[in-house]
This record gives C-alpha cells, sequence and structure tokens, in this order.
C-alpha cells in the first residue's frame, strides 16, 4: 500500500455505501420515467439521496448540488450532511441528471455522486463551463482549451493514429454550439450529439472502442463538470475546464466561493484531486448503464463504482427483494 493511500481518510467501505445513495435515488426517480415532470421526478432522487446521505458515518459538506442556498431547498451547496461521526469529505452529486431525459424516458439519465477528502472538489458556482475531455492512453496536453477545436482534433487523431475523419466529438445539442459543430464537420471529423447528461458523455471517452466515443467538447454545467472530472479521475485521462462568467453578478458569486481568476482554466486535478470515491446508477437504459428494472418481487439496479487510488472500476447489478426499503 502507498503512503498515499494510508494517508486517506476514506474507507473502501464508502464504495458500497454511496453505491446504496445512488440506488435509492435511481429508484426513487425511475418512478417518474416517461410521465413528463422533470420536476417531480428530480424532486424524488433529491428526497431519497438526502436521506440515505444522512445515514452515513460521514461529516460530508455539499460541494457540487442542487444550487447554491438561496436556490435550493436541500442538498444546496455548502448544506452538510452524514452523522457527523466519521471522515470530513466533499461530497459533489446529482441527483438525477437527465431530468428531462427521465421524464421522457430516453437513454442515460444517471443519479450521480462523488466523495473525495475535504478540499479535494473544486467549490463551484453553478454556472455554465466550458469543457474539453478524452480518455486514458494520450500524451499529456494532446488537447487543450487553449486550441481550436480543429487544431484538438487533429492533434487528437495524430496521436490515435487515425485520420480525423475516423475521430467523434460528443456534443451537448444546444444552438450554442452550432459554430462548434459547423467547424467539427467541416474539418471532416464525426459528432455525437446528446439532448442531455453530459457527465455520461465524459465518461464515454474512456472506452471509444465500446461507445464510438473520443473526445467531449463544448459548454455544459460547470457542476457536471466537477463531477465529470471526479469519474476521469478513478478511470484515467485528460480533461480542462473553464467557467463562464460572463455577467458581474456570477464573477461575484464564484468570486464569494473562492475563484480568484474567472479565466482560469481549471485541469483534471483541479478539478477533482485526491482519493475520489464515484458512483453512478441507471436509472433509464443507457450506453453506460442499464435502467432500473421493476418486478412484483424485486427491484434490480446497475451502478458503477469506482475509485482513484485503487483504480477500481466495479460494475454492481443489484436484486432487492425488500421493496417496502424504496417506498413500494
Amino acid at each position: 500500500m502507498s503512503e498515499s493511500q494510508r494517508q486517506s481518510p476514506l474507507d473502501r467501505v464508502l464504495s458500497i455505501e454511496i453505491a446504496r445513495v445512488t440506488e435509492r435515488a435511481a429508484v426513487a426517480a425511475a418512478l417518474w420515467r416517461g410521465r413528463g415532470d422533470e420536476k417531480a421526478a428530480d424532486q424524488a432522487a433529491v428526497d431519497a439521496m438526502r436521506r440515505e446521505l444522512n445515514k452515513m458515518h460521514i461529516a460530508g459538506r455539499i460541494v457540487i448540488g442542487e444550487g447554491e442556498r438561496d436556490m435550493a431547498p436541500m442538498l444546496f451547496i455548502g448544506e452538510e450532511v452524514g452523522t457527523g461521526q466519521g471522515p470530513d469529505v466533499d461530497i459533489a452529486l446529482d441527483p438525477l441528471e437527465g431530468t428531462t431525459i427521465c421524464a421522457k424516458n430516453l437513454p442515460n439519465a444517471l443519479t450521480v455522486i462523488a466523495v473525495a477528502a475535504k478540499g479535494s472538489l473544486l467549490n463551484a458556482p453553478d454556472v455554465y463551463m466550458e469543457k474539453i475531455a478524452i480518455g486514458p492512453g494520450y500524451p499529456p496536453g494532446v488537447v487543450s482549451l487553449r486550441r481550436s477545436a480543429s487544431e484538438n482534433l487533429t492533434a487528437l487523431a495524430e496521436a490515435k493514429g487515425v485520420p480525423v475523419s475516423q475521430v467523434t466529438a460528443c456534443i451537448l445539442d444546444r444552438p450554442r454550439h452550432a459554430p462548434l459543430i459547423e467547424e467539427i464537420r467541416a474539418l471532416g471529423a464525426a459528432i455525437r450529439l446528446i439532448g442531455d447528461g453530459d457527465v455520461a458523455g465524459v465518461i464515454h471517452t474512456t472506452d471509444p472502442e465500446e461507445t464510438g466515443i473520443d473526445v467531449y467538447m463544448g459548454i455544459g454545467g460547470a457542476p457536471e463538470g466537477v463531477l465529470a472530472a471526479a469519474a476521469l479521475r478513478c478511470m484515467g485521462g485528460q480533461m480542462e475546464g473553464r467557467l463562464q462568467l460572463n455577467t458581474n453578478e456570477k464573477r461575484a458569486r464564484a468570486e464569494e466561493m473562492g475563484v480568484r481568476d474567472p479565466y482560469r482554466i481549471y485541469t483534471l486535478d483541479d478539478l477533482a484531486s485526491g482519493d475520489v470515491i464515484f458512483a453512478a446508477t441507471g436509472v433509464t437504459d443507457g450506453n453506460l448503464l442499464n435502467g432500473v428494472r421493476m418486478y412484483s418481487n424485486r427491484i434490480e439496479t446497475h451502478t458503477l463504482v469506482m475509485r482513484s487510488y485503487s483504480r477500481t472500476v466495479r460494475h454492481i447489478r443489484a436484486r432487492h427483494y425488500d421493496r417496502e426499503k424504496f417506498g413500494l
């Protein structure tokens, strides 16, 4: 065991405990699949996740959550969770990544959480973040927000040993990305547009042979950026992020949270450092995880659990026979 592992305040037992948190939130959200009510689905996931977090023997503080204190009634940034007995940890979470996806019963809705040693996760405001991410196996600095999309894709293709036409970029399908999409298509690279769920989009870059995605690019939520970085820290890869602080109000909020340079480019280690445990449970079926299955006598969930120090990636396919624990 390395010196860094001996110094980690996280216990491997937490991997199972946070899996239980995402499982409960996923089942709660799954009850609202396809019902067209985004707020109800999200609230159900929030309630379930908070209940489970408060059972854990941790002194947890939410650094990435449902929003800042004046915008979210629970799981807000700065909220303390857990019993207060146990390690001091930072928590980043998204009780339902892809609220619209869940409401429409489309692929890739997830419940997501990352737990790390105190001070290890970027305390980011609830604003947009420009991101670029790739999976493991490339030399450092292959891609960067300091370069254009064309330069990044050309460099990535060279590092991969393929023509740029065989590189696929994952991008959120938003009007703001029209110039980016036009540039990439003019270069001859392919694009996978997604309606929501950019945490899953970043994770997909870690296994391009399976997912067909080589790089994630574009502007999405800053909270999702920190969660995606936590996942990449466990699986390997490169990522950069730059907060989009384009108003005085956003810059002021960011400064209150410790952001001194509004134009700073954050590396993967800036976004998530130290020992990180990451868990995600599928709500709807997707490329990454199966969605919740409900039967007359059981519930089945599919959860991905990862830890950065051990570099383990576990898939937990659980059968829950006590439906009453889920309120069913």
